[in-house]
């Protein structure tokens, strides 16, 4: 059977009448409706004179019409999805590095991304969802021109995301059509999805791991996506029961805020089938994992992923075979090897730099030769995250080298530390980081939050982290918390947070 290399050919397989998109209150949109769709929006933006080669930029609210977008969009086209909660100067900056050639925004009233293609003479497309249709459906405010959906090849560019820019500059990330089938077909066998199979859609669509890890596996295995406006905890539980879901995939901040609201909705506990819970993006704390699995009664399989991968790299796989808490799992698409700073690659058991090679793999940033040339060492792309691999291929992550602390030249991994702090049977959240220091450069810094009900004082905790860590490993400061700064797709970050808390820098 030939492989799949376009996101056009994976919405082609499987069968016609099956399930594809599904919403809260809303009819399921079939594959054969699908697939219709997105063939009439890519002869939309052909007409207007959009080429396969252009990115057209997507600024739309979460839910169905947005997950059919995208697929219509990176089908046809290079999809630019944009956080729609970003500031006027922020799509100003965006919509210009990625030199946009169309804008799709959802019908109404004027936004910050209107007004800056406007200045930029760039072609706004209004979308305006089609309530009476299924769900996912939409018109477009440009007139239809039969001239046939365009038809990408498997080296154009499907995907443009952007890294998160935390310390310097947002670099462009563009992903290939084989990069986004490859990493599609990945997740789907990591989790063995088949049609019968149905996602909560609960990541935003402007994020790899929606975009990739929930939706498009999910059309890969001819399986269906149940797509709600957004995260919400108190309508989690309903849209789970309503969908009859039987996964989701998450960042552990949501895993946590679920388990918030567990015991308020046994009656739909107690009628919820999932056959797995999938976690990605950022640290999933062993405590947190034995609480899902006890709550829905199934195995949670934390994986690894980034957006230079196309999302998944590694994940723990699902029974008989052993899942690790603690562990990212094994490689799961590219290969997964451990790099010295010298090029040379470790043996297991050794800490390292993590390094990929695969066919999900971005093949270098966009206009960027000194962060490329940086960036890919013989082949392989440096991740950026340090860790050491088990005698059984299991990886874990012991830190993004960017975090690690250096006290006075005593180097320390933030995620050690909050592996501790979260053994502590009041704590319910923690961020480690670094806080500058006049003489050392960086002490160490966490910030806490406790379960409700909960009380410790910062010395007891401080006491608690000294029985198990060397003492320069101890928070000198601890900030208790209602709730830890998140970035735009719910991660906890570390980098630039002392500045944030106020404790200078």
């Amino acid at each position: 059977m030939r492989e799949v290399t376009t996101v056009a050919e994976v919405l082609r397989q499987g069968n016609s009448t099956a399930d594809a998109i599904g919403a809260p209150e809303r009819r399921t949109m079939s594959r054969g409706e699908l697939v219709a769709l997105v063939d009439k929006t890519g002869g939309a933006l052909r007409s207007i004179g959009v080429g396969p080669q252009d990115a057209v930029a997507i600024v739309m609210p979460n839910g169905p019409e947005m997950a059919a977008m995208f697929l219509a969009v990176a089908a046809s086209a290079t999809a630019a999805p944009l956080n729609p909660a970003y500031r006027e100067d922020e799509f100003d900056f965006y919509l210009d590095d990625l030199q946009a050639k169309a804008l799709l925004i959802q019908a109404g009233p004027d936004a910050p991304a209107r007004a800056v293609a406007a200045r930029r003479g760039i072609r706004v497309i209004d979308v305006t969802p089609d309530l009476n249709g299924p769900a996912g459906a939409f018109t477009l405010s440009v007139p239809i021109a039969d001239k046939g959906p365009m038809q990408p090849e498997p080296d154009h560019v499907a995907l443009v995301l952007h890294t998160s820019g935390t310390t310097s500059r947002p670099k462009i990330v563009p992903l290939r059509q084989r990069n986004l089938a490859a990493s599609a077909r990945h997740i789907a066998q990591t989790l063995a999805l088949t049609p019968s199979d149905r996602s909560l859609v609960i990541m935003p669509l402007f994020h790899i791991h929606g975009l990739i890890g929930a939706l498009l596996s999910s059309v890969y295995a001819g399986a269906s996506a149940h797509c709600p406006p957004g995260f919400n905890a108190l309508k989690f539980f309903g849209w789970l029961d309503e969908a009859k879901a039987t996964w989701y995939s998450a960042v552990p901040t949501m895993h946590q805020t679920v388990l918030a609201r567990a015991d308020r909705n046994q009656e739909i506990l107690a009628r919820t089938k999932l056959r797995f819970i999938r976690s990605s993006s950022a640290s999933l704390p062993p405590p947190v994992m034995k609480a899902l699995e006890e709550t829905f009664g199934c195995p949670v399989l934390e994986s690894y992923g980034m957006t230079e991968a196309t999302h998944q790299m590694a994940s723990n796989p699902l029974p008989p075979k052993p899942r690790k808490p603690g562990s990212v799992g094994i490689a799961a698409g590219p290969e997964v090897a451990i790099m010295d700073n010298d090029g040379k690659l470790l043996p297991r058991g050794t800490i390292g730099e993590i390094v990929i090679r695969g066919p999900n793999v971005t093949a270098g940033y966009a206009n960027n030769p000194k962060a490329n040339a940086e960036a890919f060492t013989n082949g392989w792309f440096r991740t950026g995250d340090q860790g050491i691999m088990d005698a059984e291929g299991y990886l874990s992550l012991t830190g993004r080298l960017k975090e690690i602390i250096n006290r006075g030249g005593e180097k320390i991994a933030p995620r050690e530390v909050d592996d501790v702090i979260m053994d502590h049977p009041a704590v319910a959240q923690v961020v480690t980081f670094g806080m500058p220091h006049e003489k050392l450069g960086e002490d160490v810094a966490a910030a806490v939050v406790l379960k409700e009900g909960q009380n410790v004082g910062e010395k007891e905790l401080r006491d608690f982290v000294a029985a198990k860590l060397a003492d320069f490993k101890v928070p000198k400061k601890i900030l208790f918390l209602p709730e830890i700064p998140k970035g735009a797709t719910g991660k906890l970050q570390r980098i630039g947070l002392a500045a944030k808390l106020g404790l200078g820098g």
